[in-house]
């Protein structure tokens, strides 16, 4: 990650992590749009951060940047934002969503982006994922300018990281709450059962933070179309690490962790509906095993050993 992309990085952290992150996603599960964090991220110049032209961040920077929103809980679509003015020829002001049919934040977007083009949002039927976040099948104007052939693997690597974000987050909740919370005298993070769950979660988390960069650095390489492979493992290894991040860290909760009250739920319900996002892992697992066997066995582990991001 640049200096730059790092500065920004730790004033979205700076911005969102004002204590107020569950009464935040509450407001957004309840239907409210949030405007005011909106604004706050749009001053920053965020949805134009992947234009050349305006910031001109790398996608590593903005992998670093997705991963922040996720450890808050991605409470607007700026990562759609970011993604679709990257993919477009001429940027669009505003909420712009990625799609026509369970579109992220689509009633409150005033643009589409979708394979065939940039299209005006001129109305919706309202929908919601595990998470509660809209998901709106849209009604779309026609389109203008060149189709996003590469939107599906922008998606992907979108959806990764702020799987990773999230992920990271409620490790460090169960973390916080293994060393406080005390049973038989001693913080249950003393017993060696709640230490492998927790272990088992950490290095899950750190595989997707590393499969995230190592994709991340590949499209700054090679371009999206260039980096399918990356973005592919890196989806299927979020889908796995969602899994079982959320099922132990439930665990090393217990019920306290599936309360309204609480806001780990708020979290883990993202890791399971961002997961069939942008592709689901079984999805990913069999492109990349087809375009596997299409090269042939002789191929196989040069494909595994020798790939690098940084050579063509």
């Amino acid at each position: 990650m640049s200096e730059i992309g790092e500065a920004i990085a730790g004033q979205i952290d700076r911005l969102l992590n004002d204590g107020n992150t569950p009464a935040r996603l509450r407001r957004l599960e309840g239907g409210e749009w949030l405007a005011d964090t909106w604004a706050a991220l749009e001053e920053m110049g965020l949805p134009l951060a992947l234009v050349p032209e305006e910031v001109g961040l790398s996608w590593a920077d903005a992998a670093a940047i997705w991963q922040v929103l996720g450890r808050h809980g991605a409470p607007v679509p700026m990562g759609e934002a970011m993604l679709a003015n990257a993919l477009l020829a001429s940027p669009v002001e505003g909420v712009v969503t990625l799609g026509d049919r369970a579109a992220p934040f689509g009633r409150f977007a005033a643009h589409a982006l979708t394979e065939t083009g940039l299209h005006a949002v001129t109305g919706h039927t309202p929908g919601l994922n595990l998470a509660r976040e809209p998901r709106d099948a849209l009604v779309l104007g026609p389109a203008t300018g060149a189709g996003a052939a590469t939107l599906r693997l922008g998606l992907a690597l979108l959806r990764a990281a702020l799987m990773a974000g999230a992920a990271r987050h409620a490790l460090n909740l169960a973390v916080e709450w293994a060393n406080t919370r005390k049973q038989f005298g001693r913080p249950i993070g003393k017993f060696q059962a709640i230490q492998q769950e927790l272990a088992v979660v950490a290095g899950e988390v750190a595989a997707l933070e590393t499969a995230v960069g190592i994709a991340a650095r590949a499209v700054d390489a090679h371009g999206l179309a260039g980096a399918g492979f990356e973005i592919g493992c890196a989806k299927v290894i979020a889908g796995e690490a969602a899994e079982a991040t959320a099922r132990r860290v439930h665990q090393v909760f217990a019920a306290i962790g599936i309360t309204e009250e609480h806001e780990l739920h708020h979290f883990t319900r993202r890791l399971w509906s961002w997961r069939d996002e942008g592709g689901s892992e079984r999805a990913w697992a069999a492109e990349i095993g087809a375009q596997a066997i299409a090269r042939g066995g002789a191929a196989l582990w040069a494909d595994i050993t020798s790939r690098d991001v940084r050579t063509a």
